[in-house]
């Protein structure tokens, strides 16, 4: 029976980091396609996210099985309870990737270039290094390992979010002397899904660290 439980909860983590690194390539692609605005790499970013509404409605109810069936407790329940959040947030992050593109495609090209250089593209490798490290985090046990790399994925989220605070200050600064408030406007909800996607990745990391510590979920 444990054997069992074992496999089922083993199965699902695999499920949940097949999904992971769909959005990890998809998000490595978009910080590709961002250095010179290439709408076919945009495009072939969002095939790695098809379809994650109905795999993580899987999960969830492989999930819901298990819970039915064996009843864990301790460890095992905060696995079973933090990988079903944990679909969520990877469910959420990768809407926040396609609105992100479905965005940024129609003002890419509006925006300059140094801007591009100097604040979207650092900002979205650290949107990359946030999501890839809290992932990876997904197959370690270590407990000191675990939290090195949480640290990791906070720094990174730190740096999106600090990065998106400047660009915003300097699009805004544009918007004033210009009559194309819009697209100012359009800049900037597609650039914050980047940063929100990092926000995803830490939500993660936390959930995986309370796998191991236990305490109260934070977000």
């Amino acid at each position: 029976m444990l054997q069992t439980f074992q496999t089922s909860l083993e199965e699902v983590k695999n499920k949940i980091t097949t999904i992971g690194e769909g959005l990890v390539k998809a998000n490595e692609l978009i910080l590709e396609a961002l250095k010179d605005c290439d709408t076919e790499k945009f495009n072939e970013a969002k095939a790695y996210i098809k379809n994650v509404s109905s795999k993580t409605d899987d999960i969830d109810n492989a999930i819901i099985k298990i819970l039915a069936l064996y009843t864990p407790e301790a460890r095992d329940l905060r696995r079973v309870v933090a990988y079903l959040k944990i679909t969520n947030e990877l469910s959420r992050a990768c809407s926040n990737t396609r609105s992100f593109i479905r965005g940024f495609t129609d003002v890419c090209n509006d925006l300059d270039v140094q801007t591009i250089n100097e604040y979207a593209l650092p900002m979205q490798a650290s949107t990359v290094k946030a999501v890839k490290t809290s992932i990876a985090m997904i197959n370690i046990d270590d407990a000191d390992e675990l939290q090195e790399m949480y640290e990791e994925v906070l720094i990174e989220e730190n740096k999106a979010d600090d990065l998106y605070e400047m660009i915003e200050r300097n699009l805004v600064e544009q918007a004033e002397g210009s009559n194309s408030f819009k697209k100012y406007h359009k800049m900037l909800r597609a650039l914050r899904k980047s940063e929100k996607i990092a926000s995803r990745a830490i939500s993660v990391a936390n959930l995986l660290v309370y796998i191991q510590k236990g305490g109260n979920f934070h977000n």
